[in-house]
């Protein structure tokens, strides 16, 4: 299982090395480079989170950092960016939806393999989100130290 994961989340990196996907910034629009990714460089660059989303086992996310699902947690620097990736998603529509007091800019709800949606988080806190075709059944957390 560990090794279909692993698998999974390779090819979903190279596909979205290669893919013009939906795009968003979040709470900060500087920093970046133009591909929803922190520039990495000075002040503001930092560790890059993913998240595929789709259907591996159920509806989940699940975290690239540290495998895991349901909810995904993955734990950034200031200034770094998430990038959630559908991948296996068996034709079911899926979203990245900020929930709770700390919010970030939310996806639109889109269906199909290899769309993605990245946020930049430039300020600490605690993020929760979930699926808003799914609700808390498809869930994750990013926390920005």
């Amino acid at each position: 299982m560990r090794l279909l994961k692993a698998v999974i989340g390779a090819v979903a990196l190279a596909a979205l090395t290669g893919c013009g996907g939906y795009m968003a910034s979040g709470p900060s629009m500087g920093g970046g480079n133009g591909y929803g990714v922190g520039s990495g460089g000075g002040a503001g660059g930092g560790p890059v989170g993913s998240v595929l989303v789709g259907f591996m086992g159920g509806v989940v996310f699940t975290s690239g950092h540290n495998d895991t699902a349901n909810p995904a947690v993955d734990t950034i620097a200031v200034g770094g960016t998430v990038t959630w990736t559908w991948t296996s998603t068996g034709g079911v529509s899926h979203s990245v939806r900020s929930v709770g007091a700390t919010s970030f800019s939310s996806s639109a709800v889109m269906t199909g393999d290899g769309k993605s949606y990245a946020v930049k988080f430039a300020t600490p806190g605690t993020y929760q989100y979930n699926c808003a075709v799914h609700g808390a059944q498809m869930s994750g957390t990013v926390v920005v130290r």
